[in-house]
């Protein structure tokens, strides 16, 4: 019997996937438990509309993340700290700091997750530091700390 998954079942396949499996297992396990609905014409086209409105999405996503990322290129952000005699500084910059300054500059949500950042900036001076914005898109930005007045 041809089915359609409603959600992910390991070792079958993904949601959205048209599989065979046997009827007993269908009727029996996967529709009762909705994993999945039968392969009917009206469950075809519902899956292929279901499709193409996600590639629409997703490429409008990656539009936009094609957007902030030329905007980004053209930002460079400065950020100012405490900072001792021989340019160490009193706490550390994190991946957040970076994003809540860049949120700012752009006019956008960053989300801290998203600014690539291997280990807190603990020292003053100029770093490059990559924002990665959607899968295949991301950005490097110029991020200068300067000691605080």
């Amino acid at each position: 019997m041809r089915v359609i998954l409603t959600e992910d079942l390991k070792g079958k396949g993904k949601k959205g996937e048209m599989i065979n499996v046997a009827d007993g297992y269908a009727r029996n396990y996967l529709i009762p438990r909705g994993l999945a609905v039968e392969a009917t014409e009206s469950n075809i086209r519902d899956l292929d509309r279901i499709k193409q409105a996600e590639a629409k999405r997703k490429e409008r996503e990656r539009g936009q993340a094609e957007d902030l990322a030329s905007r980004l290129a053209e930002v460079g952000i400065v950020l100012k700290a405490r900072a001792g005699e021989k340019g160490r500084l009193f706490g550390s910059i994190t991946n957040k700091d970076i994003a809540d300054a860049l949120s700012k500059v752009v006019g956008e949500e960053i989300d801290k997750k998203k600014v690539e950042l291997e280990e807190p900036i603990r020292a003053l001076g100029e770093y490059t530091v990559n924002v990665r914005l959607y899968a295949g898109v991301s950005q490097a930005i110029k991020v200068t700390v300067e000691a605080d007045d």
